[in-house]
């Protein structure tokens, strides 16, 4: 029986939060508040992300990126880019959760956390993150921790009460794609052991359509990005190739792949095939 995308079975839980898509989109770095809208729509998606830091929510022309996500269709995700301490994480996250109040969107009780190490890399700080999660999850927060490859973090960090855990494929903003898969089996295998539905996202450096095929066919739950989309030549484009991906590499894990081979191995039997060898003549000896 072919596997059903659409079955009700098949939807991504993260803590009280049910999403139908697998992709979740940022809403940074876009040229214009109008081909990011229709991008996101393009894209499926039904959640997208939304960095709550005040100098962030306004255009060059003063307008309110939050008037152009229609806040009925999306579940808004706010996150704490920007952040490189654990105080001003917490403090961001607060402030998100009181924008979307005022909305009365559903995302007022989640955050997207991240606390960077330096804006050079813009790696995470594991243990301020470990930190603002657990200040977080204290204060009622269903937090989607962004981090790294580490299966050691990962796994502090759902112990901590993380609801997700999103570890990067490659650094962010890079478009290198997912440059350590065998970490990102582990983080899988140590965040799902005894728990198989727990919510596991690729989060960075995605940069093209292979590459978000590649994150959903090693298992993982979801992807999230943005600068794969908002900063392609084609952005409409790119966001129906990374639904399409999101949607295949989902089919292709829930389908099983083969195993890989040293040698060939025949695709056909070779049971009951005729020879094409022609036959000996009198001749030979």
């Amino acid at each position: 029986m072919a596997t059903d995308l659409t079955a009700s079975t098949d939807i991504l839980r993260i803590g009280g939060h049910t999403l139908q898509s697998r992709l979740i989109v940022g809403t940074g770095r876009y040229e214009t508040f109008e081909i990011m809208a229709e991008a996101l729509a393009i894209s499926g998606t039904d959640c997208v992300t939304v960095a709550v830091r005040r100098e962030r929510l306004y255009d060059g022309e003063g307008r309110n990126i939050l008037d152009a996500i229609d806040p009925a269709r999306y579940t808004l995700l706010p996150n704490t880019a920007g952040c490189f301490t654990a105080e001003d994480a917490v403090r961001c996250a607060r402030l998100g959760r009181e924008i979307l109040l005022g909305l009365e969107n559903p995302g007022a009780d989640w955050v997207k956390l991240e606390v960077l190490g330096d804006s050079r890399t813009l790696l995470p700080d594991p243990l301020a993150t470990l930190a603002a999660t657990e200040q977080l999850v204290a204060e009622g927060f269903q937090v989607l921790c962004y981090t790294s490859d580490d299966p050691i973090i990962a796994k502090r960090l759902k112990q901590a009460g993380a609801a997700a855990v999103m570890p990067a494929g490659s650094p962010i903003g890079s478009g290198q794609g997912i440059l350590n898969p065998n970490n990102l089996r582990i983080c899988l295998e140590y965040l799902k052991e005894g728990d198989p539905d727990y919510p596991v996202i690729v989060d960075a450096g995605v940069g093209a359509a292979s590459d978000v095929a590649e994150a959903m066919e090693l298992g993982v739950d979801g992807v999230l990005l943005n600068t794969g989309i908002a900063h392609a030549r084609d952005p409409l484009g790119m966001a129906k190739a990374m639904k399409l991906a999101c949607e295949a590499g989902r089919l292709a894990y829930l389908s099983g792949r083969i195993p890989k081979r040293l040698y060939a191995s025949a695709s056909s039997p070779e049971e009951g095939v005729i020879s094409t060898r022609p036959y000996p003549s009198a001749a030979t000896p």
